[in-house]
């Protein structure tokens, strides 16, 4: 902590803490020209915040640095670091999205080198402050964000490690200045990959990461954010994964957590140096992490954490994609840096059951090793739960925003109107649970009764008696059905009684699942057919829907050598977003994944790669043309995915016997070709290398 001084009336008083703030425009550079969430105006956002409550006049501002290459290659290989060097120079510039689609969730421009020199060097710089006693801690407002960049690629917006990178530089390049071990806590909503690699086997770093995880759902996907993944080696028991398995997760959820998970291992691992992945997409109404932390929520974890290693913690921020909860979440966080004392607010909620069954089960995986774990939670505790149900809220917004507000009798009352229509709905799908006693319905089911009953609480914004705001984004289903376009489909929905499953609901012969359908069910208003030149093929080994075989994708790329017949349907934009959100199986959503902006950019842009269902086959939505003055769109895998199928690691297969009757029955009932000519395209499609 700061040192101390005397007061006139002799009264010892704390001096104010120093608190360096780095931030440098020049990380602006590095942006895509699509309107994608990882931009220039996250770091504007928080640096105009800080400036509008004078927080920049209360602590040291300094200047960013750029990363030096050793230091950098501390983690990441040497191809690594030359790639990314080189990758914003001009024999590349014709080349950034290709070579972009070569990894996952990546873009580059002439910008991206020296933002990610810029952001790695800064929290060096900021580190190394901190650990001289220059600072009693510092945040670090940077972007590109790193704690997905992995030794030998980048991925997931990151391009360099910068976290990794500083805590390597502590330990092994400036081990005279007494830090021996490190408490790496990542808080960003999704799972911070490249860093547990990068010290797996390391016991002097104890990496901590809290994420939605979804059993390898979510982003980044796969096991390694798993509870499981515990370190290995030396570094066995110093590796902590808290995975949801559930959206929706705030304020109580992640303060357990703290307090029966990272705070007792903390005090027993008794570290030299904090640093944070600062990620604030767990943040109230982010659009990626669909969690609930509020501003008050991250001002009491960082105040927990500030108990350790004399208050040295050095925050670097990761992701937070609504610029409102992630200014006002970085504000709160700062305040505390500065020894602010947090608004003593009440929470009024208890964690999800589920998130009872995470911690007791990541205690169980690290009682081996850490023997304050080896007792369970007491019954009294674990009891204590919060039904889940997928509303959004906003805990404490209006600490740092002015704005309407009704009162907590207000809010109440609208619950009242709008709850009842979900009396005698049961869920069981394993996350949700039973509400009253009524037929069974399907988690899907569920997400549709929960987007009719929203509704009216849309635009609510409520002040409660313990001055916590919820509030509610405006709605879009209804400026989306006034626009029309047409989807062009390709596989088996170019038969009209499939693609109606989409629209109305139901399944048709072959398939193995219902779909849920849209929440509009209107039918398309025409629909036609035409050729494009685009490959059409097949790939992947099984589907819940269609069972063993590969299903249709098309190629993103033209070639004048390729024909593919597909069926345009004349529907709404609404309905293509629930058409996309059944193909790629997501569980929920609290806006359109396609919205206005994506619909004017896209005859620029060609296609777009919609980030919240990455994980999803048909995430990549791509341009055709137009049609009667209205845009051809249809969806399909990215060119990094073409890759993959090209090499190897993702497998291509003939499409079943099910799935191909579909598509041949498709082509024949519409009058596009012969069953004959059908059979001979789609055994084409199936065979032709790509």
């Amino acid at each position: 902590m700061g040192s101390s001084k005397t007061a006139s009336d002799g009264v010892l008083l704390p001096e104010r803490r120093r608190v360096g703030l780095l931030y440098d425009e020049r990380m602006c550079k590095h942006f895509d020209a699509t309107d994608h969430p990882e931009n220039p105006n996250r770091i504007l956002a928080i640096w105009n915040k800080l400036e509008s409550f004078g927080i920049h006049q209360r602590c040291v501002i300094l200047n960013a640095k750029e990363a030096e290459d050793k230091h950098i290659a501390l983690v990441h290989t040497k191809s690594h670091v030359d790639f990314i060097k080189n990758i914003s120079s001009q024999k590349f510039g014709s080349k950034w999205d290709r070579i972009a689609a070569r990894f996952n969730s990546i873009y580059f421009n002439e910008g991206s080198s020296e933002a990610a020199y810029l952001a790695a060097g800064s929290v060096v710089e900021v580190a190394e402050k901190v650990a001289k006693g220059e600072l009693d801690s510092a945040f670090a407002i940077v972007r590109p964000p790193g704690h997905h960049a992995e030794a030998n690629e980048p991925m997931g917006f990151c391009l360099y490690n910068n976290v990794a990178i500083a805590t390597s530089f502590l330990l092994n390049e400036r081990t005279e200045l007494g830090i021996k071990k490190i408490l790496v806590v990542d808080w960003d909503v999704h799972h911070g990959n490249g860093t547990q690699k990068m010290f797996y086997k390391d016991s002097r770093v104890l990496f901590f990461s809290v994420h939605r995880h979804e059993f390898g759902c979510f982003y980044p996907g796969g096991d390694d954010g798993s509870y499981v993944m515990i370190g290995e080696g030396p570094g066995a028991g110093y590796n902590i994964n808290v995975p949801w398995e559930n959206r929706s997760c705030g304020d109580a959820d992640y303060l357990a957590v703290w307090d029966h998970i990272l705070i007792p291992v903390a005090k027993a691992f008794d570290p030299d140096m904090v640093i944070i992945s600062a990620g604030f997409d767990a943040a109230v109404n982010d659009p990626l992490g669909g969690c609930c932390v509020s501003p008050y929520g991250y001002s009491i974890m960082l105040s927990k954490l500030m108990e350790f290693a004399e208050g040295k913690i050095v925050m670097a921020l990761e992701g937070g994609y609504n610029l409102k909860s992630l200014a006002n979440s970085a504000l709160a966080c700062v305040q505390v840096l500065l020894g602010d004392k947090p608004i003593v607010r009440s929470l009024q909620a208890d964690p999800f059951e589920s998130t009872w069954r995470v911690l007791e089960a990541v205690r169980e995986a690290l009682s081996a090793f850490w023997p304050i774990f080896a007792k369970k939670l007491p019954e009294e505790l674990t009891s204590k739960r919060t039904s889940l149900i997928l509303i959004p809220c906003s805990d404490s917004e209006d600490e740092y925003d002015n704005g309407p507000n009704t009162t907590s009798e207000d809010y109440e009352a609208a619950i009242e109107h709008v709850i009842e229509p979900l009396q005698n709905l049961e869920v069981d799908d394993g996350h949700c649970t039973e509400l009253t006693n009524g037929p069974n319905t399907t988690s899907e089911d569920y997400e549709v009764a929960i987007e009719h009953v929203i509704e009216p609480l849309q635009n609510l914004k409520v002040e409660n008696g313990h001055d916590q705001t919820i509030a509610f984004s405006s709605s879009w289903r209804s400026e989306l059905s006034k626009i029309d376009i047409w989807y062009a489909t390709y596989g088996s929905n170019m038969r009209e009684s499939r693609f109606l499953c989409y629209i109305e609901g139901g399944q048709v012969e072959g398939m193995q699942k219902q779909c849920v359908g849209s929440v509009d069910k209107s039918p398309p208003k025409e629909s036609c057919w035409r050729t494009f030149p685009h490959r059409l093929f097949f790939a992947r080994d099984y589907t819940a829907t269609w069972g063993p075989g590969g299903v249709a994708f098309l190629h993103p790329e033209s070639n004048s050598e390729d024909k593919a017949y597909l069926r345009l349907y004349r529907i709404t934009l609404e309905q293509f977003n629930d058409v996309l959100v059944q193909e790629n199986i997501l569980s929920s959503r609290t806006g359109p994944l396609f919205g206005l902006k994506d619909l004017q950019s896209i005859e620029d842009k060609k296609c777009i790669s919609i980030e919240a269902i990455k994980k999803g086959w048909y995430h990549n939505v791509l341009y055709l043309g137009k049609e009667d003055d209205l845009p051809v769109i249809t969806m399909t895998c990215t060119l990094y995915s073409v890759d993959n199928f090209k090499s190897g690691k993702f497998p291509m297969c003939a499409p079943g016997r099910g799935y191909a009757n579909t598509l041949i029955k498709g082509l024949v009932e519409g009058n596009r070709l012969s069953n004959e000519e059908a059979v001979a395209y789609i055994e084409e499609a199936s065979t032709k290398k790509l």
